[in-house]
């Protein structure tokens, strides 16, 4: 299975108000492995960058004048994600920024050219509610060094990600075994050995406190009528 992390920078929030993207970076992985191609490219906006983008990513105007546009290399984009699942830590602000920039030229959306779009922020939620799921926080939870992280880059992102999604999905290699080889038949039958463990969440004193007093508040208005305070005991 051939996957592709990708990541952009942009000069601003909103491709709705003109905004484009100045940095774009894709790393290719294949059955959970990355293969060291990559694509990485600084662009040409020709426009300014909002104050705040600016100091998230580092990346100045002056930097970036003698960069391509996106329509100089957006075919050679299209072919390196072309057919490929992409994964993206909040999904939806990069593939907006993308098909902006292919719209504008006259190009189809990412959607004609690639498979299944995996939103990592999304999966972080689904696996820890009530934390916090930004990249710097999945890397410290899942003991991913980012050390040299100072200023977000769109390369440098990709790299990390791939690491945090690894981590998130780790058992799924086992998807991806050749079930012909000679240790198929032994991995099969460990893996049905295996019991599935269950997931730990940790839910924050104050949500618990918050359901608690709603509970004591139905189980009033009810008269006693809360099941669930009766099997609980509360």
């Amino acid at each position: 299975m051939r996957q592709i992390i990708l990541d952009t920078e942009t000069t601003g929030l909103d491709p709705r108000q003109g905004h484009r993207v100045i940095e774009i970076a894709a790393v290719e992985m294949v059955n959970r492995r990355l293969t060291g191609n990559h694509f990485h490219r600084y662009l040409n906006p020709d426009r300014d960058i909002e104050e705040g983008a600016l100091q998230v990513h580092g990346i100045t105007r002056e930097f970036l004048q003698d960069k391509p546009r996106f329509a100089d290399i957006a075919a050679e984009l299209l072919e390196f994600v072309g057919g490929a699942e992409l994964i993206i830590h909040n999904a939806p602000f990069d593939t907006a920024f993308l098909n902006a920039e292919l719209a504008l030229h006259g190009m189809g959306g990412l959607e004609t050219c690639i498979g299944e779009v995996i939103d990592t922020l999304l999966m972080a939620r689904n696996l820890h509610p009530g934390q916090r799921n930004s990249l710097d926080a999945l890397c410290k939870r899942y003991g991913v060094d980012n050390s040299t992280r100072t200023l977000h880059g769109a390369l440098l992102d990709c790299e990390l990600l791939a690491q945090v999604y690894l981590s998130m999905t780790r058992g799924q290699e086992t998807l991806v075994m050749d079930s012909s080889g000679p240790n198929a038949e032994a991995a099969r039958e460990d893996r049905s050995r295996q019991r599935p463990r269950p997931l730990a969440v940790q839910i924050p004193e104050q949500e618990v406190a918050a359901h608690l007093d709603l509970l004591k508040q139905i189980d009033k208005e009810s008269g006693g009528g809360c099941l669930w305070m009766q099997e609980q005991a509360i």
